[in-house]
Parts: structure tokens; sequence; C-alpha cells
């Protein structure tokens, strides 16, 4: 069992709060403001967690973060779900990161002492925490500069269902500029299929 953190109260939170606790981890779900339905705040939250995962819009993530507290997330894997997605405009979003710069990576810059780890942000939140809702395999994508960061993620990510040979690590956080630029491309197919149960899979040789 590990004590997970996981900041963010939408959807994605919620989804992947409570698969993990199902699961068997012991997770705290974070919130700018505590709540009777025991969320805490993002600083109690990560300070509980052994391992942090991001799950606020990714336009705010670094005031989150800020809010959860440097000292609370040094040391730690910090796992990045989140999408730059700016929706003031309409559909479909703008996407706030580039092939120079993602948003992990920005993350990873302001609180350098995390071990930021980009995984499951390129697929809908039932999918990341129930994999095995698809038929046949399917791929999810990580990123990190952190080796060990990259096996805890990788054990999280087994634990909800995810096989050893669908789990494809691109090496170090510069590969999360791809993950994050990848949104655009998920929203046209999301559109054609009129479903989000779908995710992609990467065949090898």
């Amino acid at each position: 069992m590990t004590r997970v953190a996981v900041l963010g109260t939408g959807v994605v939170g919620r989804t992947l709060a409570d698969r993990l606790s199902e699961v068997g981890h012991d997770v705290v779900v974070g919130s700018r403001t505590a709540k009777d339905d025991g969320t805490r705040t993002f600083a109690d939250a990560a300070a509980h967690g052994e391992v942090v995962v991001n799950a606020t819009a990714g336009l705010v993530s670094i005031d989150a973060l800020t809010l959860a507290g440097a000292a609370n997330l040094a040391g730690k894997p910090l796992l990045d779900v989140s999408n730059a997605l700016d929706f003031s405009v309409g559909f479909p979003p703008v996407v706030h990161t580039s092939d120079r710069e993602s948003l992990a990576e920005r993350i990873q810059a302001a609180f350098p002492e995390a071990r930021v780890v980009k995984s499951l942000n390129t697929m809908n939140a039932a999918v990341m925490a129930d994999p095995r809702q698809l038929a046949g395999p399917h791929t999810a994508l990580m990123a990190g500069d952190d080796d060990d960061a990259k096996r805890t993620v990788a054990g999280l990510l087994g634990d909800l269902g995810w096989r050893d040979d669908e789990i494809l690590d691109l090496g170090g956080l510069a590969g999360a500029r791809g993950l994050e630029l990848y949104i655009t491309l998920w929203l046209s197919v999301r559109v054609a299929l009129g479903t989000n149960a779908f995710n992609i899979h990467v065949v090898r040789e």
C-alpha cells in the first residue's frame, strides 16, 4: 500500500482517486479548501502522499502545486496527468504547450526537488483508471528524468490494470512535449468516434 495524494477534484482526480483506493492504496484528495467529504487542502494532501498525482486543470497546475508546497513535493514522484487546455475561445481548446516546452517541464522547473513523470494524459479518465474496459492491448506512454520515479509510477499503473508490455517509457521529460501536443489529435478522434472510450496502441515488431 502506498500513500497517494491526488490533487484535483474534477472527473480525472476523483476517478483516479476512487480507483487507486479500490486497489488498496491510502488515498487523500486535495483541493484549494478542505471539505466535509474528506477532501483536504492541497498542502495537507501533498504532505500525506508518498506519491503525488497532479490531476488539476493544466492552466492552474503550477498555482495548485504552489499551494501544495514545494517542501511537501520534494523528493516525491509527481505523476502529472494534466493538459494545459484553454476553452475560453470555444472548441477546440487552445493547447498551451509547445514542441519546445511542456507543462510537465514547467512544473519540474518550478519544483526542482519533485520527481515529475508525465503519463496518462493521452486518454479519458475512465480509461486511465480501468484500461481493461477496452478490448485488446493499448498503450500508456510516460516520460520523466528520474528512473526510480518512473518505476514507481509504472507500479501504480500496474495496480490500475496496465500490463507491463503496455507501458512505454519515452525517456526524459522532454518526451512530455509530444504527449501534451497529442491532445489535439485525441480531440479530433473523439469527435470522429463520438465516444471517449478509446486509446492508441503502439504496435511493435
